[in-house]
């Protein structure tokens, strides 16, 4: 197999009637799929895409999301992953960096791209029959229906092959916390070699069903629970967005749900969520989260009322899945485990590039076959994310344990340095997440004239429990070191978070300088 479409097409041969997605009373088999997806294909080559073309998904969670990427996988396309919640300058942004010839969206996506001028984009396709249709000056709107219907009409017989290992695949665009967002290209290969590696350390077979409310835009809802589900021809119960009541029942009703996935966030409501319905808690074999670190806290509560030990992972856009807790073996709070098959990391000199030994921080590089090729039209970045041996440059601080496990402190960028010291916010972050009081908090460095930069702890108070900054910096002087402890500490209703659930500690930053800008 050399491309996750070839392998849709390959259950479909061997069992056409075994279910692969379930969809708000909908049962779509691994038939009908590969069915759906050869007239997608189809029809996108009646309308003139040609090889390399790129086809943006701009879509909520549905089927349609799941033939639309593979379709155009199969069609010679490259798919371009667009966040929901993305308005008129990252789309701007991203559909005029990628050359967006075609665009799968909603109406409400159609009505946001109505606004911009986009002269790459020629046609939207519509994923609602009661979507308003036309042109808009050389741009056509089309429901999916009729999409489809236009390809037959036109001779939709199209001779269909299957991607090559190295043709491009997916432009992932980082979420650019500094600059405009980059686009990552992956190749069939390394979607492939990622998932092959993954589902052999978390035992992924045919027969596991996923429960899965992570975002399709976004790798981990993609590149792992549906990359997951159809290379193994497993089952997955799609949902449009995350509600924690509605998890729980269905975990809990359906003995058939084995996986589920989350962020940190999601496992958070679902544990309040747990504790306010009281009675039996639902145990598919594995809980697995990632996107955000999960706080030793919040896993050891989590183990407590679940008696599970939720699996964490480590991975991004540009790479899939680098690092995983063992799924046999120690899951050990705090950390992210190690290597998947076939891959590798290590933990470098943020300056010298030099290996360092066991419990030592420094960045986190990794290499192996599901590093992506590089960033679209950016040979500059491209070269720069890479080692002269062709490591790849995470951005990511950590430390590695003696035994192997990996510990990530922050973003090298997030670095602290007071006084002259380093302070890495996860530590600080960690211990302020054990204050009863603290139900959300980020830690960040501000600006300071005579430290340098200093600890600023801003924080979400748990309701019905308040707390204050001098109680706050107590807490941390009796866990950390004095001058790792929060200089000032600043209470918010939330935290500015992105989609899934990872908290955006550089919008978090630009508003406090505003703040202070305007109390000057």
């Amino acid at each position: 197999m050399d491309s996750i479409v070839e392998t849709v097409f390959q259950h479909a041969e061997r069992g056409p009637e075994q279910p692969a997605i379930f969809f708000e009373g909908q049962t779509i088999s691994y038939g009908q799929l590969a069915s759906q997806v050869q007239s997608f294909a189809q029809a996108l080559l009646v309308q003139g895409l040609r090889e390399g073309d790129r086809v943006a998904l701009f879509l909520e969670n549905c089927p349609d999301f799941v033939v639309a990427y593979l379709g155009a996988h199969l069609a010679g396309g490259i798919v371009v992953l667009v966040n929901t919640q993305y308005r008129q300058v990252e789309l701007s942004h991203i559909m005029s960096d990628a050359g967006v010839r075609f665009c799968v969206t909603g109406p409400a996506g159609q009505a946001e791209l109505s606004r911009l001028d986009l002269p790459d984009l020629e046609t939207l396709i519509i994923v609602d029959e009661e979507a308003h249709e036309g042109t808009q000056g050389a741009r056509v709107s089309l429901s999916l229906s009729d999409f489809l219907d236009a390809g037959d009409e036109r001779g939709g017989t199209r001779e269909l092959t299957m991607p090559s290992p190295d043709a491009p695949a997916v432009i992932g665009y980082t979420s650019g916390t500094t600059g405009r967002a980059k686009g990552a290209l992956m190749l069939q290969r390394n979607l492939l070699a990622n998932i092959a590696s993954l589902t052999e350390a978390w035992h992924w077979t045919s027969e596991d069903h996923l429960l899965l409310v992570l975002p399709l835009f976004h790798t981990h809802g993609l590149m792992v629970g549906m990359h997951g589900t159809l290379y193994t021809g497993a089952r997955v119960t799609l949902r449009r967005k995350f509600d924690a009541s509605s998890v729980l029942a269905s975990l809990r009703d359906d003995p058939s749900m084995s996986l589920f996935f989350g962020v940190p966030t999601m496992y958070s409501r679902l544990l309040a969520e747990a504790e306010r319905q009281g009675g039996p808690v639902p145990h598919p074999r594995l809980f697995v989260s990632g996107s955000a670190p999960l706080s030793p806290h919040l896993f050891n509560d989590f183990t407590r009322i679940f008696g599970q030990f939720i699996l964490e992972r480590y991975g991004m856009t540009e790479t899939g899945m680098n690092l995983s807790v063992p799924y046999d073996g120690e899951r050990r709070a705090g950390t992210v485990g190690l290597p998947f098959p076939g891959q590798e990391a290590r933990i470098v000199d943020t300056h010298t590039r030099q290996a360092l030994p066991a419990g030592e921080i420094g960045e986190i590089e990794v290499h192996g076959p599901h590093v992506f090729k590089g960033y679209w039209n950016r040979p500059d970045a491209t070269a720069e994310a890479f080692t002269e041996d062709g490591w790849f440059k995470t951005g990511d601080l950590g430390w590695r344990s003696e035994d192997g496990y990996f510990t990530i402190t922050g973003r090298a960028r997030e670095l602290i340095i007071s006084g002259g010291y380093n302070i890495y916010p996860r530590e600080v972050e960690d211990v302020l997440a054990t204050h009863p009081g603290v139900a959300e908090v980020a830690v960040v460095g501000l600006p300071d004239s005579d430290l340098g930069e200093q600890v600023v702890a801003v924080i979400v108070s748990r309701p019905n429990q308040p707390c204050d900054a001098n109680d706050i910096i107590a807490h941390c002087r009796q866990r950390l070191a004095s001058y790792k402890k929060p200089r000032r500490v600043i209470f918010v209703e939330a935290l500015p978070r992105n989609a899934l659930g990872k908290v955006q500690k550089h919008l978090l930053v630009a508003r406090l300088d505003e703040h202070e800008q305007r109390g000057r």
